[in-house]
């Protein structure tokens, strides 16, 4: 117990001491060096400003896209349904005697409606990833812009310091 009591008491008289320290003396500001900080602080708002609405709108691109896909493939799933529902009817409507016909028929019907949008599918997936991979770039540039403006920002904030 008294190595732990006299641990605390010399962390609080070292924290005390510490605290007592004097603070490194600050350069005044000049104008310049004031200046190029405002400069500095709304070219990076701006930047950040230009980051965001740039990122909002890929994400917005990448959301249609997603939308436009989704009702692209309900249409070919429902157009499908469709063309098999057709060929069926055609084959129960056929004759007996051409009913083998009929029903090699309404499987080459529906073979070509599943391959039909199968590849409907396969676009609409192609489109939406595209839409990814672009957002993903313009989302990048933006990120690269704003480094980049912070960066000149503190070039011009130091060059007018004069160190």
């Amino acid at each position: 117990m008294n190595k732990l009591l006299a641990s605390l008491l010399a962390t609080l008289f070292v924290s005390a001491a510490f605290a007592q320290a004097p603070a490194a003396a600050v350069a005044p500001a000049t104008p310049a060096v004031v200046k190029a900080e405002a400069k500095a602080d709304k070219a990076n708002a701006a930047a950040s400003k230009a980051e965001a609405k740039t990122d909002m709108k890929a994400d917005a691109k990448v959301e249609k896209a997603e939308a436009k896909a989704g009702e692209a493939k309900a249409d070919a799933h429902q157009d499908a349904a469709k063309t098999k529902s057709k060929a069926h009817a055609k084959t129960a409507k056929a004759k007996p005697e051409a009913h083998a016909k009929a029903a090699k028929s309404e499987a080459n019907e529906s073979v070509k409606a599943d391959a039909k949008t199968d590849k409907t599918v396969a676009n609409a997936d192609a489109k939406v990833e595209k839409a990814k991979v672009e957002a993903s770039g313009d989302k990048a540039v933006a990120k690269i812009e704003t480094k980049t403006t912070k960066a000149e920002g503190k070039a011009d904030v130091k060059a007018s310091t004069g160190k």
